[in-house]
């Protein structure tokens, strides 16, 4: 049997402010932000949960103040000042969830969107729009993102790279640098540092999905993008779906021009789901990283496992091959759900070949370390000693 298990993070995240992060490092710690940012403004108004606006549109009896207001919109994508315009410019609730992630992130903005791939094509959007379509990327990636990139749907060109050759893949009319860490499904880990720095004046998007701002702020090692599916840990209990980049201001206001244009908006009641989904993330996430780090213990000295991957900054999620099929094991779970997604507080178990990376060409997909064998598991927040149970049935004999 061969077989990886790290130890589980369990320190504080370091809030020291390094790298590019804004001048002024945080003064609450993340638990604290995560209650109480884009929430200060409640008491004065006498509440206490933050309001849900529904509005689509908004009164307004002076039109030539409003043309001057779209009109600045139009010229630097700033947010207007003043009361809402129209829901597909901005929504107060959805402000709320952007200021609180930006927060979270050590970033200067957020900006929301409808789903994580809405968020990373309003990115591929704005760097094609400035003559800088190539991309440079390193496998693996999520199955979509890397589908986007490799079938050009939006006008790119993709350069596959390890990161010890991004340097080298860089050319004039390279947009953006493309990472994720830990990787899905293989939970590869990389030193954003070290690509950021092989980036250049190249803007870094890291995909901060898997390890969330409780464990990793990419900004703060050189990555000027940080791409969220925020339907994973961020909302936290599967019924809500977005997509946010958090980032400095400039490169915020090019998003939200992109995101009026296209209309890839998120509803205010999702961003309501995502604000109140905050609040929780940094228990939810170090309660389900215990569990996990326990199962992938276990899974390591199990003789039916052939390899556990389980990544040294610790988090929720593992991925771990069989010796038998891994579509008997999806098979046989009765507690733990069959189902594609992660980040809930309910444990999903998927074939990552079979569904989330199939649409990625086998060879690619074999290369990138994801075999046929591998199964994905997101831990949620059951009794370990239940979900270990339900693991040991499933995989038989």
């Amino acid at each position: 049997m061969e077989s990886v298990v790290y130890d589980a993070y369990d320190a504080q995240p370091d809030l020291s402010g390094t790298g590019q992060v804004l001048a002024e490092p945080p003064a609450r710690a993340l638990a604290t932000e995560a209650v109480h940012a884009g929430r200060e403004d409640l008491a004065a108004q006498g509440l206490h949960a933050a309001p849900i606006d529904l509005s689509t549109t908004y009164p307004s009896y002076d039109s030539r103040a409003e043309a001057a207001r779209i009109d600045a919109f139009a010229a630097d994508g700033a947010e207007p000042a003043g009361p809402p315009v129209y829901a597909r410019l901005g929504n107060p609730t959805v402000a709320r969830f952007e200021t609180a992630l930006a927060r979270l992130e050590g970033t200067e903005s957020a900006v929301a969107f409808a789903s994580g791939m809405a968020a990373l094509s309003a990115v591929l959007l704005v760097r094609n729009a400035m003559g800088l379509r190539h991309v440079v990327a390193v496998r693996p990636l999520y199955g979509c993102s890397d589908h986007l990139l490799t079938a050009g749907l939006l006008g790119t060109e993709v350069t596959w790279v390890d990161p010890a050759g991004i340097a080298d893949a860089l050319r004039p009319d390279t947009g953006l640098v493309m990472v994720e860490s830990p990787a899905n499904p293989t939970l590869a880990e990389l030193d954003l540092r070290a690509v950021a720095h092989s980036c250049g004046s190249v803007p870094l998007l890291a995909d901060n999905t898997f390890a969330t701002p409780v464990l990793q702020r990419p900004a703060e090692h050189g990555a000027r993008l940080i791409l969220h599916s925020a339907t994973k840990y961020l909302g936290g209990h599967g019924d809500v779906m977005a997509g946010v980049v958090a980032c400095d201001e400039e490169f915020a206001r090019r998003l939200r021009q992109v995101r009026f244009a296209t209309g890839g908006v998120l509803h205010p009641l999702a961003g309501y789901l995502l604000l109140r989904g905050l609040s929780t993330l940094p228990v939810r996430v170090r309660a389900s990283s215990s569990n996990a780090a326990e199962l992938a213990r276990r899974l390591a000295a199990d003789p039916r496992v052939a390899r556990v991957h389980y990544p040294r900054i610790g988090g929720a999620m593992i991925a771990f091959e069989v010796h038998g099929d891994p579509h008997d094991v999806i098979a046989g779970v009765r507690l733990i759900t069959p189902a594609v997604s992660l980040g809930s507080v309910d444990t999903l178990i998927q074939h990552p070949a079979s569904i989330s990376h199939r649409i990625v060409p086998t060879q690619d997909r074999h290369d990138a370390g994801v075999s046929d064998h591998l199964l994905r598991l997101s831990v949620g927040l059951e009794d370990v000693e239940d979900l270990w149970a339900d693991l040991e049935g499933a995989l038989g004999a």
